[in-house]
């Protein structure tokens, strides 16, 4: 490692406490190393995209001698001064070595103005891998489009599953682990912090005013900052009712919010675009087709949910649904609410061609609440896998084909790999 991006990169992975394995990303990028295709990781701020780069780094040092990587990170002042794309093109090629692979990993690079520019004349050398992160789904969408078309495939990163969870803060399955994972959510750096309160609550709100300070206000020029607090306390009061721009308008008019329906979608598409949420458009089921109104906000992250509206117990339902959708996420499904005539399904979840119809539901004591979840799901009539998932721990494994999953198991169901 004789070259100067190189070397800063070691320094960092000689520096780094032991970076616990995301083995499930490593695992699904890895097909794709030493290919031309580049490979974008995107996802919030502090999910840890950083330090999957730099397993992938560990993993070419472990396999080659003397690899040529160049890691710039624009975080770090060091690379102030790469503004531009060529400015950052002409960094990296008085960098690379001829006839060589040369390992290029940028993070943060929607830092840099028009870097697709740079990023495809870059790809164009086969022997250029490319690994580029980023925290705004706009930036990639236009720019790596325009400048890439199908040269890259992008690794959608999130807060820990439950299982990286457990690994990361050396726990074992249990209620109280469980209780600690829903509370505090699953930022990596938590690993760091004792789990307590009045620690983690100061770090998340921490990371919760850079996000919207620096990825959705800044980015987006957003004025009316007062209003989108508003929203967001809202969303997160709210998370897993079905909405539209016009009926949240309508609420917030009525807290003397003055919100149109244009600014509550476009503010909306701003922390999606930012992946501080998750907004899951509805499906007709029978008609195979999108709503074009209707639809979900859930958060990327729990802990953060539950620093703006409070950890309450009379929550508990909505945080159930919104650990479901995000473990369908984290699984790699593509996810929506489902509706069939005037029931709706909780998420409808498809992946390479396969679907699964999953409901939640606190309880199943009550009659009532079984036969209302069960009837949802009977009255679809494909042949594809169905499950009720449920914080109640003593329950029945399956009714009428239903599978009934816990909510502890489901997080770690064969199904969901």
């Amino acid at each position: 490692l004789h070259l100067f991006g190189a070397t800063r990169v070691y320094i960092a992975l000689m520096n780094e406490p032991e970076i616990l394995q995301r083995r499930v990303y490593i695992e699904r990028i890895a097909p794709f190393m030493r290919t031309p295709v580049v490979k974008v990781l995107v996802g919030a701020r502090r999910v840890g995209k950083s330090c999957i780069l730099f397993q992938l780094m560990q993993r070419i040092r472990a396999e080659e001698q003397q690899p040529n990587i160049i890691y710039i990170n624009k975080e770090d002042l060091a690379f102030a001064d790469l503004r531009t794309y060529r400015e950052l093109n002409d960094y990296l090629r008085c960098r690379l070595l001829p006839e060589a692979r040369n390992y290029i990993f940028i993070d943060e690079v929607q830092e840099i103005e028009e870097f697709g520019l740079a990023i495809r004349s870059l790809a164009l050398n086969p022997l250029n891998d490319i690994y580029i992160t980023g925290s705004n789904s706009h930036f990639f969408s236009s720019d790596l489009a325009n400048a890439l078309g199908g040269r890259h495939i992008a690794f959608r990163i999130y807060s820990l599953a439950y299982s990286e969870f457990l690994q990361f803060h050396a726990l074992e399955d249990s209620v109280d682990a469980f209780e600690k994972y829903v509370h505090f959510g699953g930022l990596p750096y938590l690993r760091h912090l004792p789990l307590k309160e009045e620690v983690v609550s100061g770090y998340l709100r921490s990371i919760y005013d850079t996000i919207v300070l620096r990825d959705v206000v800044a980015r987006n020029a957003i004025r009316h900052t007062r209003f989108l607090e508003q929203l967001v306390r809202y969303l997160a009061d709210n998370v897993g009712s079905l909405f539209s721009a016009k009926s949240i308008s309508d609420f917030l008019k009525s807290q003397r919010v003055t919100l149109s329906p244009t600014l509550v979608s476009d503010y909306a598409d701003a922390l999606a675009a930012a992946y501080f949420i998750h907004r899951l458009p509805r499906y007709d089921i029978v008609g195979k087709r999108l709503f074009e109104r209707g639809e979900k906000f859930f958060f990327e992250d729990l802990g953060i949910r539950n620093v703006i509206v409070g950890y309450k117990p009379q929550d508990r339902a909505k945080r159930l649904e919104n650990l479901v959708c995000n473990h369908l996420l984290f699984c790699g499904y593509d996810v929506t609410v489902g509706a069939l005539a005037t029931q709706e399904i909780d998420f409808v979840a498809t992946r390479n061609g396969e679907r699964l119809y999953v409901q939640v539901a606190t309880e199943l004591e009550r009659a009532e609440t079984l036969e209302r979840e069960l009837g949802n799901l009977l009255r679809i009539k494909d042949n594809y896998p169905k499950l009720l998932v449920t914080s109640q721990e003593n329950h029945e494994n399956s009714y009428e084909g239903v599978e009934l999953v816990g909510i502890r198991e489901f997080l770690t169901h064969s199904i969901l790999p």
